[in-house]
């Protein structure tokens, strides 16, 4: 799945229901290429919302996040940020920010 260059309103993510992971980063950035495998994997099997949103200059919901560095993954409960991974280096690093959630 690719980074979407389409940005979401804030507060359309801010009213999302139940558990939302949000995936910030390029298509060309090595990092986001290199944790793209190991995210996946700590999402699979789960029944969770994943947004891959295209992060960058000028791009008002990262932003919105403080994300400063790619792949950074902010996991949402109810539309609030409960918690988050920069530049992952595991499976299991996503999957502990998920049971802060109560999804894994």
């Amino acid at each position: 799945m690719t980074y979407d260059t389409a940005q979401p309103e804030r507060s359309a993510i801010d009213a999302l229901p139940g558990t939302t992971v949000l995936d910030f980063g390029t298509n060309w950035c090595g990092y986001c290429r290199a944790a793209e495998p190991l995210i996946d994997e700590a999402l699979r099997g789960g029944e969770l919302r994943h947004v891959k949103v295209e992060d960058g200059p000028g791009r008002a919901l990262g932003r919105s996040f403080r994300v400063k560095l790619w792949p950074t993954v902010v996991v949402l409960k109810d539309g609030q940020e409960v918690a988050r991974v920069v530049r992952p280096v595991s499976s299991d690093e996503v999957r502990v920010a998920l049971a802060q959630a109560g999804a894994a």
